[in-house]
């Protein structure tokens, strides 16, 4: 499944706006069609110019997301819910997993979401997502807050004894490029990170789309490819 809504705010109707030529969907369409197993590839859209773009690229468009799960606050489990159960009655089939590929996320590979399939499935997991590492410039540890009057402090208050990188944890962000949830996890956990999810490490460059920057620089890495 494909999330796509036609109310992002940076870039308007960001998810069909051209990268290389082509609209930032298609993206995500080239790479499930090189992924087997997989045995519906939709997209969940509010917006008529996207599910056109969607269904030229190779997506199928069989149902409009309700205007209720287009928000900026709608989470991703509400979006897949919907998608899953909607299909599971077009379809009269039940599905035993949901994959999601976001389409701001364009620098994915077939591989990535082959590898978070084989995961979830050779190892049980409730779900699996692909992460990348967060340069520890950026960890958690060292983030600070200004609150009133200008006043700076740790956002987290261990930060006080963090002397070397050395004492930092290693942790993990998450990048859009695959997402594999379970039916139970879904719809009876009713959540996208179960009990028991798991992760693909990513290590290569990844660039989530939400200005006419970002473009750019996903341009520049997908030329140098």
């Amino acid at each position: 499944m494909v999330p796509a809504r036609g109310g992002s705010k940076g870039v308007p109707l960001k998810n069909i706006h051209p990268l290389l030529g082509i609209p930032l969907i298609a993206h995500a369409a080239q790479v499930l069609s090189q992924v087997p197993g997989i045995d519906r590839a939709v997209v969940s859209t509010d917006n008529e110019d996207i599910a056109k773009e969607a269904t030229g690229a190779g997506l199928e468009a069989p149902f409009r997301r309700p205007e209720s799960l287009s928000g900026d606050l709608v989470s991703d489990q509400q979006v897949l819910r919907h998608a899953l159960t909607t299909m599971e009655s077009l379809d009269r089939a039940r599905y035993d997993a949901v994959v999601m590929l976001q389409p701001t996320s364009p620098l994915r590979r077939a591989e990535h979401v082959t590898s978070v399939l084989e995961k979830l499935i050779s190892e049980g997991w409730d779900a699996v997502w692909t992460v990348s590492p967060t340069d520890l410039k950026y960890h958690p540890l060292k983030q600070l807050t200004v609150g009133e009057g200008g006043v700076m402090e740790y956002y987290d208050p261990r930060g006080t004894s963090i002397i070397a990188r050395q004492q930092l944890e290693p942790v993990y962000h998450r990048n859009g490029a695959a997402y594999a949830v379970t039916r139970e996890c879904l719809l009876e956990q009713g959540t996208i990170k179960g009990a028991r999810t798991g992760a693909v490490i990513l290590t290569g460059p990844m660039v989530s789309i939400d200005t006419l920057g970002d473009f750019a620089i996903a341009e520049r890495h997908l030329r140098g490819a």
